[in-house]
């Protein structure tokens, strides 16, 4: 398991930057770091997986800061960069949690020595959790489902899977639409050669092109060796642009050339480079309602849309609700070893009571965590499933079904719109995992960035100073 985000905390800035470039080249995240409080900011808001920190940081106690990674569910490893220190300091750091330590002045070399030891740990220590999460794994490649809704979506997969088209797939957050990406993929001829993932929404505008290209030594600061693209690296396969709706009106130029010529050039090259590769993309939002407003082009979108797929929410398929989660139930039994015999009737009417902003993922994370919290050989009850907008004491809410039979009853004084429903959602998950802005987004079943814009969005229309505190600040 390869290290892909790491934190960089050296108060020497001009060191910290060359490190950090060099980190860079390695195709990894670097965050840097001139004080401990910037680390703890970065572990608030992300998840990562090595620290590389200055065994002498400005107010930072070493050994008390490993202790408090210990009591964290999520440990990044931790590699202190010494300078003097005594052996005795160094063998207290391996004992509280260092993972290993460079000595100054350290050379490339041994940072990608560190890098790969790392590596070869985290994959190590998490082959068991590996191996079971494997069995969800393969159940999710399958869109499961016996509603009428998706057995016409995987009609769609099976029938689109054959041809080379360009598909745009369309869906809410977490409704599953990666896993339809795979599904083309693995049913296509193209199944035996890569899949390659690009996430939009994660890539800082800086770095989108390289990303997308790749680009050649020089070709601004920290390019120090040529780098492959993911165009590239999809030769032959299939790449999938995620939320394609988040890249900028540059960028989408330079993608429609590749999408109509097959080609490109690497940042800072001049040789044209021809690929093979079929794409998917997906999005959360209403793109022609974006082209009409400004923000995508409408080009772009007609390329992309050849065949269109719709991922329904789980409001939508009211009924694959109980099916899943009794699928979930079977693989989390297996995955934490425990002993939960189903669901109770009150709970099953509980999930029927729940809209599911965050779908099929958020159905996913409400189920492993009534699996972990249910008493041994016990049914899961309401209070395990924990829904978010149906605490405890609070009056049932009218079913999604029910709902639905009534959208043509007339108007209800003081019945709330979808985006104070939306809203109250995010602020109640936010006040569970204390405004913690990525497991916050785990949660609600979105990602971060989408997270953070209808914070934001939520912020601009807030009403009181009550209202802003309880969406915490503004980025």
């Amino acid at each position: 398991m390869p290290i892909e985000k790491v934190i960089l905390a050296e108060s020497d800035e001009n060191l910290r930057r060359t490190v950090a470039e060099f980190v860079r080249s390695k195709r990894i995240d670097v965050a840097e770091a001139g004080t401990v409080q910037d680390v703890y900011g970065y572990l608030g808001k992300d998840e990562f997986d090595l620290i590389f920190i200055e065994a002498k940081l400005p107010e930072c106690e070493l050994i008390d800061f490993l202790g408090d990674l210990n009591q964290r569910s999520e440990k990044p490893l931790v590699v202190p960069l010494v300078n003097g220190e005594p052996d005795s300091f160094v063998l207290e750091c391996i004992k509280g949690g260092a993972f290993d330590f460079l000595s100054k002045p350290f050379s490339r070399e041994q940072i990608e020595i560190a890098l790969h030891k790392a590596g070869n740990y985290s994959q190590i220590s998490k082959t068991n959790a590996a191996i079971v999460e494997s069995s969800v794994d393969d159940a999710g490649r399958e869109i499961l489902g016996e509603s009428q809704l998706i057995e016409e979506t995987r009609k769609m997969i099976k029938r689109v899977a054959q041809t080379q088209v360009t598909v745009l797939i369309q869906g809410e957050s977490g409704t599953g639409k990666e896993l339809v990406a795979r599904a083309l993929h693995i049913q296509s001829p193209r199944a035996q050669k890569p899949f390659i993932k690009i996430n939009c929404a994660a890539l800082p505008e800086t770095l989108i092109e390289s990303e997308f290209f790749g680009h050649e030594k020089g070709a601004f600061t920290g390019a120090v060796a040529k780098r492959q693209g993911r165009f590239e690296l999809a030769h032959g396969g299939t790449i999938l642009l995620d939320e394609i709706s988040e890249i900028s009106l540059a960028m989408q130029a330079k993608l429609l050339r590749v999408l109509q010529e097959q080609e490109f050039e690497r940042v800072g090259g001049s040789k044209t480079i021809k690929v093979d590769v079929r794409v998917i993309a997906t999005t959360n939002r209403d793109l022609e309602e974006s082209v009409e407003k400004g923000d995508f082009r409408q080009d772009l979108f007609f390329r992309l849309n050849v065949i269109p797929i719709y991922v329904p929410p789980l409001r939508e398929r009211v009924g694959d609700i109980q099916f899943l989660a009794e699928k979930f139930r079977e693989l989390f039994v297996r995955k934490h070893g425990v002993s939960v015999k189903g669901f109770s009737d009150a709970a099953v009417d509980s999930l029927g009571n729940h809209d599911f902003p965050g779908n099929v993922r958020e159905l996913q994370n409400v189920v492993e965590r009534a699996v972990i919290l249910c008493d041994p050989d016990g049914s899961i009850e309401p209070e395990q499933l924990n829904l978010l907008g149906q605490a405890l004491g609070q009056p049932e809410r009218q079913s999604v079904k029910e709902a639905k039979e009534d959208e043509a009853a007339p108007e209800k004084d003081g019945f709330p719109s979808m985006d104070e429903v939306e809203k109250e959602h995010i602020i109640r998950a936010l006040g569970q995992v204390d405004h913690n802005r990525t497991k916050a987004a785990k949660l609600l079943g979105m990602n971060v960035r989408t997270l953070r814009n209808k914070i934001n969005t939520y912020r601009e229309e807030a009403e009181s100073e009550e209202d802003l505190a309880k969406l915490g600040d503004k980025d």
